[in-house]
């Protein structure tokens, strides 16, 4: 069954994550992705562990179905090749620093001129503009200046880093919802137009409320381990044989709560009655609340406060994460077979779309394993020419 993106088709120049995830999101939903990479180099992301059998399953887990051509873009004649395959895209994904596709001369702004359908997305560390805008980035740069690690670990303790990339995952999303959203302008006018997103934006923007509680009080929010700054309880107990964490967004449900474990006089307790409360007053009630939570086992928690509505849930390792039946049933896991590795599991799709549904179905490719597949198929050159190409390291 065909992807809501059927029939579209994406060249994609990234490399390592934000840009990569991006268009594999892309493609996961249907559109044809090329990737096209470095002669003899490739994606430096190909030489990040895991590996299996000498794979990457670093770069599988964020290339997959994706088709890989091999195009020396310092040249002339890759540059040339890389024109002529723009007359059969839709999208170009690029996440170079600021300025290196303009010293090609393939840049949004030249480019544009010949194909005004297209849309150009560059996804960088700090966006097209700004102080910061030719600097490079990583993720954990990105999440120490966007503040995210000054709010993240134990109080007092020392700076922890957020435990996947998520300054490239964010910025991975908000490319590909602005590449959505520039398609569907361009369905509507015929014109494409440059989609440009920064993984320090994509941070700040996800902050949610940390800048507005500074700018409410004056005072840099802190780490707060694993609570809540303004929902209480919200945050993860010790039980008897792990840990538990209990979620009571309202006062119905902190209610509810105190009933099952015969301690009513809290509901009526004054520096508890209320949501902010008990925010205010974390500190007398943390104690109280752990002593309670320590008495029995987290899955006895999770089964009697399941019954009577209380969110609460375990602190799953990830084995118990792909083996969990909920992700299990909404198909979390995908299984695809490559030449090299054998079968490998990757995360699935996190979109389900009742009539177009995304799907897993290919490996990602071994560097340049469609390089004359593309260029004889869609660009209509003669095999002979494909060959005096890789023998010149254009391809």
């Amino acid at each position: 069954m065909p992807g809501p993106l059927d029939g579209i088709k994406v060249l994609d120049l990234t490399r390592v994550l934000a840009g990569p995830y991006a268009t594999m999101l892309l493609g996961d939903l249907g559109a044809e992705v090329i990737k096209i990479e470095q002669p003899s180099i490739g994606d430096e992301s190909r030489n990040f562990g895991p590996f299996k059998n000498g794979f990457s399953l670093y770069f599988m887990s964020v290339n997959r179905g994706k088709r890989s051509i091999t195009l020396n873009l310092k040249t002339g004649r890759g540059q040339a090749i890389f024109k002529q395959l723009l007359a059969h895209t839709d999208i170009v994904v690029e996440n170079f620093r600021p300025g290196t596709m303009e010293k090609l001369g393939l840049d949004y702004d030249t480019l544009k001129t010949e194909h005004p359908s297209l849309i150009y997305a560059a996804c960088s560390g700090f966006g097209q503009t700004g102080p910061y805008a030719q600097q490079g980035a990583y993720d954990m740069i990105i999440q120490g200046m966007g503040g995210i690690i000054s709010i993240t670990g134990e109080p007092e303790g020392p700076p922890v880093r957020v435990g996947t990339s998520i300054s490239d995952i964010t910025a991975a999303l908000f490319t590909t919802i602005g590449v959505l959203s520039a398609l569907h302008h361009r369905n509507q006018t015929g014109k494409g137009q440059f989609v440009d997103v920064a993984m320090l934006d994509s941070l700040v923007a996800v902050l949610e409320n940390a800048v507005v509680r500074y700018f409410a009080t004056g005072e840099a929010p802190k780490p707060l381990g694993a609570r809540h700054p303004a929902i209480t309880p919200f945050e993860a107990f010790a039980s008897a044989d792990g840990h538990v964490i209990i979620a009571l967004g309202n006062d119905t449900l902190w209610a509810k709560f105190c009933e099952h474990v015969n301690r009513q006089d809290l509901i009526s307790d004054e520096r508890f009655r209320t949501n902010a409360g008990r925010t205010e007053n974390h500190a007398e009630l943390f104690p109280i609340l752990s002593d309670i939570m320590s008495q029995r086992a987290t899955d006895d928690w999770i089964n009697a406060l399941g019954q009577i509505g209380v969110p609460c849930g375990p602190i799953n390792t990830m084995d118990k994460v792909v083996s969990h039946p909920q992700v299990q049933a909404r198909e979390m896991i995908a299984r695809i077979v490559h030449q090299i590795t054998g079968e490998v599991e990757v995360p699935g799709v996190p979109i389900k779309l009742s009539e177009t549904p995304g799907n897993v179905d290919a490996p990602a490719p071994s560097l340049g394993e469609h390089t004359t597949e593309v260029l004889t198929n869609i660009l209509k050159m003669p095999p002979d020419e494909v060959a005096k190409l890789k023998q010149d390291g254009i391809v």
